[in-house]
């Protein structure tokens, strides 16, 4: 489909949008059990299309098997909470939360998956892993 005059192009600003925002930290606290999976559901995320600067609607699931640290659940709000001023495709969003989780807790596995509202007729769901395969 042609683009219309008025619509602008992507750019590398709109690829690369969010990806290094300043998010609040993610805090943890000492685990104090081993051989168990951690499930987090955060229904009503929002971010913003950095191209057309509309809201995005969607359900993060965050699954991990924490090694020696959790993540703290107030402090994750706190950050996910930031993500709704931030212009960011959904993709990086997903991958962006990733990051930080396995950075905080450095778990043994985890996923992160993202269940996007329907837009212009299509639902997006997207799942980052880690350990990240190469």
């Amino acid at each position: 489909m042609p683009r219309k005059p008025h619509e602008p192009e992507y750019t590398r600003e709109h690829a690369r949008g969010g990806v290094h925002a300043n998010l609040p930290e993610i805090e943890t606290w000492e685990n104090q059990y081993a051989g168990y999976e951690i499930t987090i559901t955060i229904p009503e995320f929002t971010c913003i299309c950095p191209r057309t600067g509309l809201p995005d609607f969607g359900t993060i699931t965050i699954h991990y098997l924490p090694a020696k640290l959790c993540l703290e659940l107030k402090s994750l709000k706190n950050y996910i909470v930031a993500f709704r001023n931030i212009g960011i495709f959904n993709e990086n969003a997903v991958n962006r939360i990733l990051d930080d989780v396995a950075r905080a807790c450095k778990p043994k596995r985890a996923v992160v998956r993202g269940e996007f509202s329907a837009r212009g007729g299509m639902r997006t769901l997207i799942e980052a892993r880690f350990p990240r395969k190469k």
